[in-house]
């Protein structure tokens, strides 16, 4: 059986909570030592290199990139006879 993951905010706000006095004074109490929250740590740690995408998949550039004689080319065809009106 695959294991769920859960979100990463989740995840934060569990160790955001870790450290809240509440927490800490019930650890205390039960256990007689503090809560170092490794587990959360661990659980935010996992969860974020878990969403880390791969180097090789690159999603392509939205732009087109253009030399400067293409673009003028480019730009003419497609606002030129914008210019052209102003000229006359």
């Amino acid at each position: 059986m695959e294991k769920q993951r859960r979100p990463c905010a989740a995840c934060f706000r569990d160790l955001l909570s870790c450290y809240s006095p509440v927490h800490q004074m019930k650890q205390y109490y039960r256990v007689g030592v503090l809560d170092n929250c490794y587990d959360k740590w661990s659980a935010l740690s996992d969860c974020l290199r878990s969403k880390k995408v791969e180097g090789n998949i690159k999603k392509p550039h939205i732009w087109t990139f253009r030399t400067p004689e293409e673009a003028g080319s480019h730009w003419n065809l497609l606002f030129g006879h914008i210019v052209n009106k102003k000229k006359k």
